[in-house]
């Protein structure tokens, strides 16, 4: 070799040299995002999708169950005029501000043991025209569909605000049953009580409804609805039986309670997870669905409550918990795209809410919470 080829060659080398030094370390450095970084990226959008979805679902099974083609169109405004000022009622509702997630680990099933009670809230309608003379009286009717039976009525109590009176007097408080104009006499009195109350002071007054709640309910054609008046000592009505001007929220209503039948807690056996979990198997997940992110107004309680969602790997081999289920797959591996992580096992809520006909309705919406997750 010349020495000028030798003296170029070591020139090249001299030049060339850093730059094939930095290269190789820019190889050797680690990427940004690691495997795993990627891979954990890539799960959290798969539950966010799935949030989405579940979310989505939520909102057609609440209006499907409730036999609605689409939400009542009811403001806030509106909600805050209909909505009952009656102390069970609050009560109710501060039930649901108060209500924590302590419990989210038990599943209630039945057994013989522990009853429950549901309180149903039923607000007063116009009666029938049939028992009306002249349009009056305006109050009050109660519907009850097929599913109230006589024998589960725990209590009955009809709530009726008195308006103030002028001095400190007794009140007589009667109520009716109204029967048809034309079977002559249209009131049977039911209940009458006397109440002392204070000059100038509103209030609620309850009466026991039980006996005559039981009838309708075994002779549904006995029931026409009712006639509340509260006489004062000068013959002044002073119950509120239609919404006057600035007496929104203050016509009658039925509190009832109904006992759902025997059932005890036990532990749940699912996979729990949080969102920064990092088990990869079939697992629940926390979800909480607000109502008034969907601007459903038309819902009084909850406004919001805790649904959860599935997500998660289902191989084989995570199985051992669900054998049908396992064998099933095994028996025909080529006939199914293998186990999905599902809801196992849900739950009702219980709603406060108003119907198309501004009518409160208080029931019980099923399978809207995910308990417990699994392989199927």
């Amino acid at each position: 070799m010349h020495l000028s080829q030798i003296v170029l060659y070591l020139s090249l080398l001299i030049v060339l040299g850093p730059v094939v030094l930095s290269d190789q370390e820019t190889h050797q450095q680690p990427s940004a995002t690691s495997p795993e970084d990627t891979e954990q990226c890539a799960t959290c959008e798969v539950r966010q999708q799935i949030k989405t979805m579940r979310l989505n679902a939520i909102k057609s099974q609440i209006l499907s169950k409730l036999r609605m083609k689409e939400a009542p169109n009811i403001s806030r405004d509106i909600v805050k005029q209909l909505l009952p000022k009656a102390p069970p009622l609050q009560q109710l509702l501060d039930q649901y501000d108060v209500l924590g997630d302590d419990n989210k680990d038990v599943v209630m099933e039945d057994d013989d043991e522990h009853a429950t009670t549901e309180t149903i809230v039923m607000m007063a309608t116009e009666p029938e025209s049939v028992v009306q003379v002249d349009g009056e009286p305006k109050c009050c009717f109660f519907s009850f569909t097929q599913k109230f039976q006589a024998s589960r009525i725990m209590r009955a109590q009809l709530w009726v605000h008195l308006r103030p009176a002028d001095e400190a007097t007794t009140v007589f408080l009667q109520i009716s049953r109204l029967m048809p104009v034309t079977d002559g006499n249209r009131h049977i009195r039911i209940r009458s009580l006397k109440i002392d109350v204070n000059s100038g002071v509103s209030s609620w007054q309850s009466i026991d409804v039980k006996q005559v709640l039981t009838v309708w309910l075994r002779q549904p054609e006995t029931n026409w609805g009712i006639e509340i008046n509260a006489f004062d000592s000068r013959g002044n009505d002073l119950a509120v039986t239609s919404a006057e001007p600035g007496e929104e929220g203050l016509q009658p209503f039925m509190e009832v309670k109904i006992s759902e039948g025997p059932k005890r807690a036990r532990r749940d056996t699912g996979l729990d997870c949080d969102e920064n979990s990092p088990e990869s198997r079939c697992c629940r997940y926390p979800l909480t669905v607000d109502f008034e992110d969907f601007g459903w107004d038309w819902i009084i309680a909850p406004k919001r409550y805790k649904a959860n969602y599935c997500s998660g790997e289902c191989e084989y081999m995570h199985l051992q918990k669900y054998p049908h289920t396992h064998l099933v797959n095994e028996a025909n591996p080529r006939g199914t795209a293998g186990p999905c992580c599902t809801p196992t096992k849900m739950s009702p809520i219980n709603m406060l809410y108003f119907n198309r006909k501004e009518q409160i309705i208080y029931g019980k919406i099923p399978s809207m919470v995910v308990d417990r997750c699994g392989c199927s």
